[in-house]
Protein backbone atom coordinates (compact mmCIF):
# COMPACT_ATOMS: atom_id res chain seq x y z
CA UNK A 1 0.00 0.00 0.00
CA UNK A 2 1.54 3.58 -1.49
CA UNK A 3 0.63 6.41 1.22
CA UNK A 4 1.51 10.04 -0.07
CA UNK A 5 1.94 12.99 2.44
CA UNK A 6 1.90 16.68 1.46
CA UNK A 7 3.29 18.58 4.24
CA UNK A 8 2.44 22.27 5.09
CA UNK A 9 4.22 24.27 7.98
CA UNK A 10 1.99 26.61 8.73
CA UNK A 11 -0.26 23.62 11.08
CA UNK A 12 2.94 22.12 12.49
CA UNK A 13 2.77 21.93 16.52
CA UNK A 14 3.83 25.42 18.01
CA UNK A 15 3.82 27.40 15.06
CA UNK A 16 1.90 30.42 15.74
CA UNK A 17 3.34 33.44 13.20
CA UNK A 18 5.65 34.25 10.22
CA UNK A 19 8.42 34.04 12.68
CA UNK A 20 8.27 30.50 11.98
CA UNK A 21 7.31 29.42 8.45
CA UNK A 22 9.49 32.26 6.75
CA UNK A 23 13.35 31.43 6.04
CA UNK A 24 15.04 34.90 6.89
CA UNK A 25 13.27 34.53 10.86
CA UNK A 26 14.78 33.69 13.70
CA UNK A 27 12.43 30.40 14.62
CA UNK A 28 12.13 29.38 11.56
CA UNK A 29 15.24 26.45 12.17
CA UNK A 30 13.11 25.27 15.36
CA UNK A 31 10.45 25.13 13.12
CA UNK A 32 11.82 23.14 10.34
CA UNK A 33 12.86 20.22 13.10
CA UNK A 34 9.48 20.06 14.70
CA UNK A 35 8.13 19.73 11.50
CA UNK A 36 10.33 16.85 10.17
CA UNK A 37 9.79 15.61 13.83
CA UNK A 38 6.13 15.54 12.83
CA UNK A 39 6.34 13.76 9.03
CA UNK A 40 8.44 11.10 11.07
CA UNK A 41 5.49 10.45 13.78
CA UNK A 42 3.12 10.35 10.35
CA UNK A 43 5.73 8.00 8.47
CA UNK A 44 6.37 5.72 11.51
CA UNK A 45 2.76 4.93 12.20
CA UNK A 46 1.84 4.22 8.08
CA UNK A 47 4.77 1.97 7.98
CA UNK A 48 3.38 0.04 11.33
CA UNK A 49 -0.69 -0.19 10.09
CA UNK A 50 -0.12 -1.56 5.88
CA UNK A 51 1.70 1.20 4.50
CA UNK A 52 4.77 0.01 2.21
CA UNK A 53 5.73 2.58 0.44
CA UNK A 54 5.75 6.39 1.98
CA UNK A 55 6.58 9.78 -0.13
CA UNK A 56 6.44 13.17 1.38
CA UNK A 57 6.21 15.66 -0.47
CA UNK A 58 7.18 18.67 1.17
CA UNK A 59 4.63 21.74 0.43
CA UNK A 60 5.30 24.75 1.94
CA UNK A 61 6.42 28.32 0.46
CA UNK A 62 10.15 27.18 -1.51
CA UNK A 63 9.46 23.22 -0.43
CA UNK A 64 12.69 22.58 0.67
CA UNK A 65 11.62 23.04 4.21
CA UNK A 66 12.32 19.51 6.11
CA UNK A 67 15.09 18.01 6.93
CA UNK A 68 16.62 14.67 4.63
CA UNK A 69 18.93 14.03 6.89
CA UNK A 70 16.48 13.74 9.51
CA UNK A 71 13.96 12.49 8.19
CA UNK A 72 12.66 8.05 8.59
CA UNK A 73 14.91 6.47 6.30
CA UNK A 74 12.33 3.82 4.77
CA UNK A 75 10.20 7.39 3.19
CA UNK A 76 11.10 9.19 0.09
CA UNK A 77 11.08 13.33 0.10
CA UNK A 78 10.15 15.40 -2.67
CA UNK A 79 12.14 19.06 -1.73
CA UNK A 80 12.21 22.06 -4.20
CA UNK A 81 10.99 23.88 -6.61
CA UNK A 82 9.75 24.47 -9.32
CA UNK A 83 6.85 21.82 -8.98
CA UNK A 84 4.29 21.74 -11.88
CA UNK A 85 2.12 20.21 -9.14
CA UNK A 86 3.46 22.16 -6.60
CA UNK A 87 1.71 20.89 -2.87
CA UNK A 88 0.47 17.49 -4.70
CA UNK A 89 3.40 16.63 -6.95
CA UNK A 90 3.70 13.40 -8.51
CA UNK A 91 0.09 12.51 -6.14
CA UNK A 92 -1.33 10.01 -9.06
CA UNK A 93 -3.79 6.88 -9.01
CA UNK A 94 -1.18 4.47 -7.51
CA UNK A 95 -1.43 5.76 -4.25
CA UNK A 96 -4.05 4.05 -1.73
CA UNK A 97 -4.38 7.63 0.34
CA UNK A 98 -2.96 11.03 1.06
CA UNK A 99 -2.18 12.32 4.17
CA UNK A 100 -2.10 16.41 4.09
CA UNK A 101 -0.18 17.34 7.32
CA UNK A 102 0.50 20.72 9.15
CA UNK A 103 -2.64 22.38 6.78
CA UNK A 104 -4.20 25.53 7.52
CA UNK A 105 -7.34 26.98 6.89
CA UNK A 106 -8.29 29.07 3.63
CA UNK A 107 -8.28 32.53 2.81
CA UNK A 108 -10.56 35.10 4.78
CA UNK A 109 -11.39 31.87 6.94
CA UNK A 110 -10.26 31.85 10.90
CA UNK A 111 -7.46 29.91 11.39
CA UNK A 112 -3.64 30.00 12.02
CA UNK A 113 -2.04 31.95 8.57
CA UNK A 114 -4.78 31.35 7.00
CA UNK A 115 -4.44 32.42 3.76
CA UNK A 116 -4.60 30.52 0.23
CA UNK A 117 -1.12 29.73 -1.49
CA UNK A 118 -0.37 33.76 -1.45
CA UNK A 119 -1.29 36.59 0.63
CA UNK A 120 -2.61 37.99 -2.88
CA UNK A 121 -5.32 35.07 -3.00
CA UNK A 122 -9.05 36.36 -0.90
CA UNK A 123 -10.47 33.49 -2.58
CA UNK A 124 -10.11 30.40 -4.95
CA UNK A 125 -13.54 28.60 -6.37
CA UNK A 126 -13.99 25.63 -7.98
CA UNK A 127 -17.19 26.07 -10.24
CA UNK A 128 -18.52 29.29 -7.45
CA UNK A 129 -17.53 26.35 -4.69
CA UNK A 130 -14.61 28.36 -2.34
CA UNK A 131 -11.71 26.01 -1.97
CA UNK A 132 -8.42 26.65 -0.26
CA UNK A 133 -4.97 25.03 -0.89
CA UNK A 134 -6.73 21.63 1.21
CA UNK A 135 -9.53 21.81 -1.05
CA UNK A 136 -7.89 22.28 -4.77
CA UNK A 137 -5.44 19.67 -3.13
CA UNK A 138 -8.59 17.31 -2.23
CA UNK A 139 -9.64 17.71 -5.42
CA UNK A 140 -6.74 16.89 -7.11
CA UNK A 141 -6.28 13.44 -5.02
CA UNK A 142 -10.03 13.02 -6.21
CA UNK A 143 -9.48 13.19 -9.66
CA UNK A 144 -6.85 9.92 -9.95
CA UNK A 145 -9.72 8.58 -7.61
CA UNK A 146 -7.69 8.63 -4.26
CA UNK A 147 -9.20 9.35 -1.29
CA UNK A 148 -7.43 11.65 1.70
CA UNK A 149 -7.04 9.86 4.39
CA UNK A 150 -6.14 12.13 7.15
CA UNK A 151 -5.91 15.90 7.32
CA UNK A 152 -3.71 17.45 10.56
CA UNK A 153 -3.05 21.19 11.57
CA UNK A 154 -5.59 23.46 13.58
CA UNK A 155 -8.63 23.57 14.87
CA UNK A 156 -10.07 25.49 11.97
CA UNK A 157 -8.04 23.63 9.31
CA UNK A 158 -9.79 20.42 10.73
CA UNK A 159 -13.25 21.64 10.58
CA UNK A 160 -12.57 23.02 6.86
CA UNK A 161 -11.65 19.49 5.94
CA UNK A 162 -14.37 17.61 8.30
CA UNK A 163 -17.48 19.57 6.06
CA UNK A 164 -15.52 19.22 2.61
CA UNK A 165 -14.14 15.46 3.45
CA UNK A 166 -17.08 13.62 5.35
CA UNK A 167 -14.91 10.33 6.14
CA UNK A 168 -11.42 12.02 6.60
CA UNK A 169 -9.95 11.50 9.69
CA UNK A 170 -8.64 14.67 11.35
CA UNK A 171 -6.10 16.19 13.89
CA UNK A 172 -6.28 19.18 15.42
CA UNK A 173 -2.90 19.64 17.25
CA UNK A 174 -3.71 23.48 18.00
CA UNK A 175 -6.43 25.85 18.35
CA UNK A 176 -6.73 28.65 17.48
CA UNK A 177 -6.60 31.98 19.23
CA UNK A 178 -6.09 34.26 16.51
CA UNK A 179 -4.77 34.54 13.70
CA UNK A 180 -1.07 35.21 15.16
CA UNK A 181 -1.76 32.84 18.61
CA UNK A 182 -2.45 29.48 19.60
CA UNK A 183 -3.12 27.52 22.67
CA UNK A 184 -1.23 23.94 21.36
CA UNK A 185 -0.11 20.56 22.30
CA UNK A 186 3.68 19.71 22.78
CA UNK A 187 5.48 18.14 19.82
CA UNK A 188 5.41 14.68 22.78
CA UNK A 189 1.97 14.67 22.55
CA UNK A 190 1.03 15.88 19.15
CA UNK A 191 3.41 12.65 18.03
CA UNK A 192 0.75 10.48 20.17
CA UNK A 193 -2.04 12.25 18.68
CA UNK A 194 -0.79 12.27 15.29
CA UNK A 195 0.05 7.95 15.43
CA UNK A 196 -3.15 7.42 17.06
CA UNK A 197 -5.15 9.15 14.38
CA UNK A 198 -2.83 7.51 11.40
CA UNK A 199 -3.89 4.13 12.97
CA UNK A 200 -7.54 4.95 12.97
CA UNK A 201 -7.17 6.75 9.51
CA UNK A 202 -5.59 3.64 7.95
CA UNK A 203 -8.45 1.53 9.56
CA UNK A 204 -10.59 3.39 7.44
CA UNK A 205 -8.95 3.18 4.38
CA UNK A 206 -11.25 0.58 2.63
CA UNK A 207 -14.41 3.30 3.23
CA UNK A 208 -12.79 6.32 2.47
CA UNK A 209 -14.23 8.45 -0.49
CA UNK A 210 -12.14 10.73 -2.50
CA UNK A 211 -13.48 14.34 -3.63
CA UNK A 212 -14.42 14.15 -7.32
CA UNK A 213 -13.68 17.26 -8.99
CA UNK A 214 -16.25 18.58 -12.11
CA UNK A 215 -14.55 17.44 -15.10
CA UNK A 216 -14.78 20.87 -16.96
CA UNK A 217 -14.13 22.77 -13.80
CA UNK A 218 -14.82 26.66 -13.72
CA UNK A 219 -11.90 28.29 -12.19
CA UNK A 220 -11.83 31.69 -10.16
CA UNK A 221 -9.73 33.38 -8.55
CA UNK A 222 -10.59 36.99 -6.32
CA UNK A 223 -6.85 38.51 -5.78
CA UNK A 224 -6.65 41.23 -2.97
CA UNK A 225 -5.56 44.32 -5.43
CA UNK A 226 -6.60 45.04 -9.25
CA UNK A 227 -2.73 44.87 -9.85
CA UNK A 228 -2.80 41.16 -8.90
CA UNK A 229 -5.68 40.45 -11.52
CA UNK A 230 -3.84 42.15 -14.34
CA UNK A 231 -1.10 39.73 -13.93
CA UNK A 232 -3.56 36.77 -13.40
CA UNK A 233 -5.03 37.99 -16.60
CA UNK A 234 -1.96 38.01 -18.94
CA UNK A 235 -2.61 34.06 -19.55
CA UNK A 236 -4.34 32.85 -22.38
CA UNK A 237 -7.94 31.73 -21.74
CA UNK A 238 -8.24 33.73 -18.88
CA UNK A 239 -11.22 36.48 -18.36
CA UNK A 240 -11.00 39.40 -16.09
CA UNK A 241 -14.75 39.76 -14.61
CA UNK A 242 -15.37 44.00 -14.95
CA UNK A 243 -15.51 45.23 -12.14
CA UNK A 244 -13.96 42.74 -9.40
CA UNK A 245 -10.73 41.55 -9.43
CA UNK A 246 -12.06 38.54 -10.08
CA UNK A 247 -9.82 36.23 -13.16
CA UNK A 248 -11.65 33.17 -14.60
CA UNK A 249 -10.17 30.30 -15.94
CA UNK A 250 -12.60 27.62 -17.93
CA UNK A 251 -10.06 23.90 -17.00
CA UNK A 252 -9.80 20.73 -19.69
CA UNK A 253 -9.90 19.26 -16.13
CA UNK A 254 -9.37 19.75 -12.22
CA UNK A 255 -5.15 19.07 -13.30
CA UNK A 256 -5.20 22.14 -15.78
CA UNK A 257 -7.06 24.50 -13.73
CA UNK A 258 -4.46 23.61 -10.65
CA UNK A 259 -1.75 24.38 -13.23
CA UNK A 260 -3.25 27.71 -14.18
CA UNK A 261 -3.80 28.52 -10.69
CA UNK A 262 -0.03 28.20 -9.79
CA UNK A 263 0.93 30.13 -13.34
CA UNK A 264 -2.07 33.26 -11.88
CA UNK A 265 -0.67 33.28 -8.31
CA UNK A 266 2.73 33.93 -9.34
CA UNK A 267 2.24 35.73 -12.05
CA UNK A 268 0.29 38.18 -9.37
CA UNK A 269 2.71 38.07 -7.12
CA UNK A 270 4.98 40.35 -9.14
CA UNK A 271 2.71 43.12 -8.31
CA UNK A 272 4.13 45.88 -6.25
CA UNK A 273 2.18 47.41 -3.18
CA UNK A 274 2.17 50.75 -4.95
Amino acid sequence: MKLFISVDMEGITGLPDHTYVESSKHNYERARRIMTEETNHVIEAALENGCTEVLVNDSHSKMNNILIDCLHPDAVLITGGVKPMSMVQHLDGSYAGAVFLGYHARAGQPGVMSHSMSFGVRNFFINDKPVGELGFNAYVAGYYRVPVLMVAGDDCAAREAEQLLPSVTTAAVKETISRSSVKSLTPAASGRLLRNKVREAMSRAGSAEPLIPPERPVLRIEFTNFGQAEWANLIPGTELEEGTTIVTYKAKNIIDAYRAMIVMTELASRTSFC
